[in-house]
């Protein structure tokens, strides 16, 4: 424990070490220090924890009970050390693309069956965070799918595709029959929106027959409170294919923008994949 009463991870590994190889002197050979150094590294962790970790016979080295518990957490400890330092040395091995409601639509399962193939050495993952940014401010990702442009000047993004704006009701609503809806059938309505993550606003309207407007902060919710009938919501074309729900039908809206598809980064630190991605997302959309 040094002078401000923190615990240090050099404790930890000689505890473990000494667990592990089952006696001081096997841990000191294990750790390449001398067996005094493992005896005293121990004495401080017992110190600084106020508790007894380890038995000593004459034979062996045997945790108490304290000690079974203080081991396990030893091990989690190491083990997120041990990640946090091979994600920071190597963060090639691994790519995550965060998004906020739906991921790339029916791009979603080809970009991961064509990620696998060309580029086997980096783990892909897709983390969906209901943030503005998808994750990517909180760290949570190293790329992120954004449906709107992201003003923060710390991210830089490309374009890789456009999706159509769709038109959520209930499956008994009047419009429900037709094959397409035009943006003035939905300015009488009531329009539920996500306007912390989401691609529709009230400017779509002109300002004299614009929908009145509820909010809400999730995915769940927003289909849910649709399948009653009392809102309605509109939203791009990848949410179609990744909710599909019974009591909910998705038309075009035809005379609507389409919505352009972004993949953002960190402009200082961009993972080594960016190009990579955008590459493959930007021909799956192409092919469309």
């Amino acid at each position: 424990m040094d002078a401000d009463g923190r615990v240090e991870l050099r404790q930890l590994r000689c505890l473990v070490a000494i667990v592990d190889e089952g006696s001081f002197t096997d841990a000191a050979i294990a750790l390449g220090v001398s067996q005094a150094a493992v005896s005293r590294t121990l004495a401080s962790l017992e110190r600084a924890l106020g508790v007894r970790l380890l038995r000593r016979t004459s034979r062996e080295v045997t945790p108490t009970g304290t000690g079974l518990r203080v081991v396990a957490h030893a091990r989690r400890v190491l083990g997120e050390v041990d990640d946090l330092v091979r994600e920071a040395t190597s963060g090639h091995a691994s790519l995550r693309i965060g998004y906020a409601w739906a991921a790339l639509g029916r791009h979603t399962l080809a970009f991961q069956r064509g990620w696998a193939t060309a580029h086997p050495e980096t783990d892909l993952q897709l983390v969906r965070v209901n943030s503005a940014t998808a994750g990517l401010a909180e760290g949570a990702c190293d790329l992120a799918v954004v449906r709107r442009p992201l003003d923060d000047r710390r991210f830089d993004s490309a374009i890789v595709g456009l999706e159509r704006r769709l038109c959520v009701m209930a499956s008994d609503d009047p419009m429900a029959r037709r094959r397409s809806v035009r943006l003035a059938d939905i300015g009488g309505r009531t329009l539920l929106v996500d306007r912390r993550t989401g691609t529709t606003t009230t400017e779509l309207w002109p300002p004299d027959s614009r929908p009145a407007v509820k909010e809400t902060h999730d995915v769940d919710d927003w289909l849910t409170t649709i399948s009653t009938g009392r809102c309605v919501g509109m939203t791009a074309e990848s949410t179609a294919h990744q909710y599909p729900r019974p009591g909910i039908v998705y038309r075009p809206v035809r005379d609507a923008e389409p919505i352009a598809v972004r993949l953002a980064w960190w402009r200082d630190e961009p993972h080594p994949a960016v190009q990579a991605a955008i590459e493959l997302l930007t021909a799956l959309y192409r092919e469309e």
